[in-house]
């Protein structure tokens, strides 16, 4: 690990490898770049059109394969972004080369593969951080905070309310296979989850759910709604549609996910799919969308926080909405503004990378550690067997609910 400085102290620089050099590495390259304390030094990808833009636009090292790239003597940590089906093997490959990881949701497929994730995370003393996901936005970190400081009373119920174009995005098609890893169950429920797990802090208890599959030229699920409960008796309810019709973020002034204007265009990607000739025609369509045909992300500072879709909190003493530059807190005097710190890129993926490089550098416990990125998908999988089922399912074991506090 190299040093440098920051405001004049000395400060530990954080050397990086990404492997995987699709569409998430497009989002999260422009905060990895603007980190004062970490250095990109390498990737990894088979496509040799990604590694050729990669070393064209930072100048690293790129290698063909995960293996060869955390082999390497100039790498730190590893941030995982390839296909689902490769995560459990790239993190354990990490692992076993001493490299700590950021590995992007879901964090596996099974919780087999999580568990042994955990396992050779701890095994060989490497820090291992589940993400991006939206429980690190700003928004949701301040909520997470005046809640447990007590600020606005015991919390009492969360919502969170997201409708997309998730489904009609180009896609590959396994990513329009549920079993492996497609659809908004292992995409975008997670996101939903870490929120409200993220700001109840604590265990669940138990889930209910029901999800759609309404488009048999999509086979995978694009529609949820559920009900979760924790130990302490605080509720959630989650909903998500990948539908491309209503879009949520008409309650958010019309702010993407990223944080950034948008402009609305309700049915756009449906409309554009249908360009696509073939099912290989679409995979290209979403190559283009990655990092070798795009690029990374707009540079610069984020306009606004990210977001995801409406979330509402509910607590003893006022009720609680991320807004585009913080939190509206509702209670009994009217409506005022908390504003959140603003981050230092766009898209703002700034806070998972500030949790590995405290855990790294300075001993902090991380909070989206390997537990808990298990837990969540043990909340996935039970919410995909309550949907199949028609059934309440019971979270009971250490894995399941595994807590922040």
């Amino acid at each position: 690990m190299q040093y440098g400085t920051m405001s004049g102290m000395p400060a530990k620089t954080l050397r990086l490898g990404a492997i995987g050099l699709g569409r998430a590495a497009a989002t999260m390259l422009p905060s990895l770049i603007a980190h004062p304390n970490v250095r990109l030094t390498a990737a990894a990808d088979p496509n040799p059109d990604a590694r050729a833009r990669f070393e064209a636009d930072f100048g690293g090292r790129t290698y063909a394969s995960a293996q060869e790239l955390c082999a390497s003597p100039d790498v730190d940590a590893v941030y995982i972004a390839t296909p689902h089906q490769f995560h459990a093997s790239d993190v354990l490959t990490a692992a076993a080369h001493g490299k700590h990881a950021i590995v992007e949701k879901p964090m596996a497929l099974t919780l087999e593969e999580c568990r042994a994730m955990t396992d050779a995370a701890e095994r060989n003393g490497i820090v291992l951080v589940v993400g991006h996901s939206h429980g690190f936005d700003p928004s949701i970190v301040l909520i997470r905070e005046m809640v447990r400081r007590g600020d606005v009373g015991a919390l009492r119920m969360i919502v969170n309310l997201t409708y997309t174009d998730f489904l009609y995005r180009p896609r590959r098609p396994e990513e329009l296979d549920t079993a492996q890893g497609g659809g908004i169950m292992y995409n975008q429920v997670p996101h939903q989850l870490d929120i409200v797990r993220t700001i109840d802090g604590g265990p669940l208890r138990s889930v209910y759910a029901h999800a759609g599959i309404w488009d048999r030229a999509r086979p995978t699920e694009g529609a949820l709604t559920a009900m979760l409960e924790f130990e302490d008796g605080v509720a959630a309810s989650i909903a998500y549609s990948g539908y491309d019709r209503f879009d949520t973020d008409e309650f958010h002034a019309w702010v993407d996910e990223g944080g950034e204007p948008k402009t609305p265009a309700y049915g756009r990607r449906r409309r554009a799919n249908r360009a696509y000739a073939s099912a290989e025609d679409e995979a290209r369509g979403r190559a283009a969308r990655g990092f070798a045909g795009s690029g990374i992300a707009r540079p610069g500072a984020a306009q606004h926080h990210p977001h995801f879709g409406l979330v509402i909190v509910s607590c003893e003493g006022a009720d609680l909405r991320p807004s585009p530059d913080g939190v509206l807190v509702y209670d009994d005097d009217g409506v005022h503004e908390v504003l959140a710190p603003r981050a230092r890129a766009y898209p703002n993926k700034d806070g998972v990378i500030d949790e590995l490089y405290a855990a790294v550098t300075g001993g902090e416990a991380p909070l989206h550690d390997g537990r808990w990125g298990t837990a969540t998908m043990a909340a996935v999988l039970a919410l995909l067997q309550s949907a199949r089922e028609r059934r309440v399912i019971m979270l009971n074991d250490e894995v399941s609910t595994h807590a922040l506090r």
